[in-house]
């Protein structure tokens, strides 16, 4: 049957945000290549924007994208939900914060902060901004270990998302972030609306609907 409908071969093209690569995909990847080693993948990481810009010139089959930045184009794509994260804030294993059980970004608004970028603007910064200031980006550093390394040597705080904390080292603390009546980051698989999908999406949505479930259990 594999044969028949083409998931036995052919070529399967998607992108990733770089927390989803932590968990997320890596497991819906093992998962789809033991069922379907006949078919090519090409991966590739990057921000939500870019890769849905991708997917809708057709350089993509499909994309995990998270809700950072704002909400996602429900016209341009057909987002299928795989999970909902909790936002944690990295501090230093000392830090005043670190026993909290949860703690408010406004707490921390005079906190120096660690990021990917210097503009909090599509970033996990955004929720700083929401939440009523405009963090102090002391270190523009972008890979994850980095920043706990950053973190760890006291040199400001950064936001970790439910997807990389499992890596978390162990002379940071991760605080839950408490927001209320701010929405947790989505996350979904996007595909071109309109398009005809290649055979293989539907059993790789499959798979990381399975990865989903798990992490969020």
């Amino acid at each position: 049957m594999a044969d028949l409908d083409g998931v036995a071969g052919g070529h399967l093209r998607f992108g990733a945000f770089a927390t989803a690569d932590a968990a997320l995909v890596p497991r819906a990847l093992a998962a789809f290549r033991a069922r379907h080693p006949g078919v090519a993948l090409t991966r590739e990481e990057g921000f939500s924007g870019p890769l849905l810009a991708r997917l809708g010139e057709g350089e993509l089959d499909l994309a995990v994208v998270s809700t950072t930045g704002g909400p996602l184009d429900e016209d341009a794509y057909d987002l299928h939900h795989l999970l909902d994260e909790t936002l944690y804030v990295a501090v230093p294993a000392a830090h005043p914060l670190a026993g909290e059980p949860s703690v408010r970004l406004a707490r921390l608004a005079a906190e120096d902060w660690i990021s990917g970028s210097a503009d909090p603007a599509g970033t996990l910064l955004d929720a700083a901004v929401q939440a009523g200031f405009r963090p102090r980006v002391a270190h523009v550093v972008r890979e994850w270990t980095a920043k706990q390394g950053y973190v760890a040597a006291g040199l400001g705080v950064t936001l970790v998302p439910a997807l990389a904390a499992q890596g978390a080292r162990p002379d940071i603390a991760l605080v839950p972030v408490r927001e209320e009546g701010a929405p947790a980051r989505a996350v979904y698989a996007a595909t071109a609306r309109g398009r005809s999908p290649v055979p293989s999406v539907a059993p790789f949505l499959a798979a990381l609907r399975e990865s989903g479930r798990l992490l969020a259990a």
